[in-house]
């Protein structure tokens, strides 16, 4: 499956940069014991599970920042299913690069078809084309640009990339405010117009107090299937509603076929694993 999502140098490379120091602070001292010349080479790139490809990109822009020399030979596609076993591309530069390189861009891959085929498995499980499932803000600190790219690439759906993002008035902010009216007036008195207003709501009172603030988003926060028909009900078109709390891959069936717009899960991201790749059969030129 080819995917439209995007990936900016702008964003990856510091990122990519400082995984690479963190694995090389001064230079690979075991390459560079046994291969006194650097000669120009071959290696593989293995599935070693089935599962979404996710993360080319990132991996061969790791490679591109150690060599501007390295060059790659696709089989396979951002976005595409792959089988154990499958050569997903050949990769050619000078030795020490692609062994100095090898670590830090398979991490990369790792984790990111890890939560593409994660993303993948959770909308095949909630079987329903009427709701689209959404990440959190619980990524991995560092990564979030390339775990929510990961879930797009997977067929899911970004929730807000920060806090910037939009205004999420969640327990906390409803308390400190004196409720959720109270809440959505102090949000539309500081940002009126340009974000819109999601309320947590943990209850079908707090519901009705969202709609009359005029939220725009109300989630309804690990609610049971039937408080969440009843307040899908009194939600109506009024508002976007949003299922959330402890959704997984073995509980999101649940959900389908019930009358809201979006689920989120943090599972996509936090929960997720890797799927494995490795580089194999160096060979020299």
């Amino acid at each position: 499956m080819k995917t439209t999502a995007r990936l900016s140098n702008i964003n990856m490379d510091p990122l990519i940069i400082s995984a690479l120091k963190e694995d090389v602070n001064y230079i690979d001292v075991s390459s560079e014991a046994v291969y006194k010349e650097n000669k120009k080479a071959k290696i593989d790139l293995k599935a070693k599970e089935d599962g979404i490809l996710c993360g080319l990109p990132v991996f061969k822009r790791t490679f591109e920042l150690l060599s501007p020399e390295v060059s790659f030979k696709d089989f396979k596609e951002e976005g595409e299913k792959v089988e154990k076993g499958d050569i997903v591309m050949v990769i050619e530069g000078d030795v020490l690069t692609l062994l100095t390189g090898e670590r830090t861009a398979l991490n990369f891959l790792c984790r990111m078809s890890g939560t593409a085929t994660y993303t993948g498995r959770m909308i095949e499980a909630l079987g329903d084309d009427n709701i689209k499932i959404l990440d959190t803000r619980k990524t991995t600190p560092n990564m979030r640009v390339f775990e929510k790219y990961a879930v797009r690439v997977g067929g899911g759906f970004n929730h807000r990339f920060n806090l910037s993002d939009s205004v999420m008035l969640k327990d906390n902010h409803i308390q400190a405010a004196g409720g959720v009216k109270e809440a959505i007036r102090l949000a539309k008195d500081t940002d009126p117009f340009i974000s819109k207003i999601e309320i947590e709501a943990e209850n079908i009172e707090m519901v009705k107090e969202a709609l009359e603030g005029g939220a725009d988003i109300i989630m309804l926060d690990n609610m049971n299937t039937d408080t969440i028909i009843e307040a899908a009900e009194i939600i109506g078109d009024k508002a976007i509603t949003e299922i959330s709390g402890n959704v997984t891959l073995d509980n999101i069936g649940q959900y389908k076929g019930l009358p809201v717009d979006y689920i989120s899960s943090g599972a996509l991201t936090h929960s997720a694993g890797i799927i494995d790749f490795s580089m194999k059969n160096l060979r020299f030129q």
